[in-house]
């Protein structure tokens, strides 16, 4: 039986799926879609905290329940920041940005 010969990779010639997807010119996509989703997570987690379901949540920032459910879609990025603020207001957090 022969043995398999192993080739040594340097790490300078690997690249990271961030080199990956900024080659294939996706890269900002996936950064919206990843910080949209963290988002999400967030506010659900802190509507679990606050026990407060979808409905409630609507009714105290004055909106449907469909808005409520498009800020909490992962996929859908069509969310203003005002929106963002005034659920992260009601679930007693905040929002904060910044350019790094």
């Amino acid at each position: 039986m022969k043995k398999k010969k192993t080739v040594a990779r340097s790490p300078a010639r690997l690249s990271t799926l961030d080199d990956l997807l900024k080659k294939d010119g996706k890269l900002d996509e996936f950064q919206a879609v990843a910080i949209k989703e963290v988002l999400a997570w967030q506010i659900t987690e802190a509507m679990k905290a606050k026990k407060l379901s979808r409905s409630a949540l609507a009714v105290k920032m004055k909106t449907s329940r469909s808005q409520v459910g498009r800020l909490l879609d992962p996929r859908d990025g069509n969310v203003t920041l005002t929106t963002l603020q005034r659920a992260a207001r009601i679930v007693g957090r905040s929002l904060r940005l910044e350019l790094v």
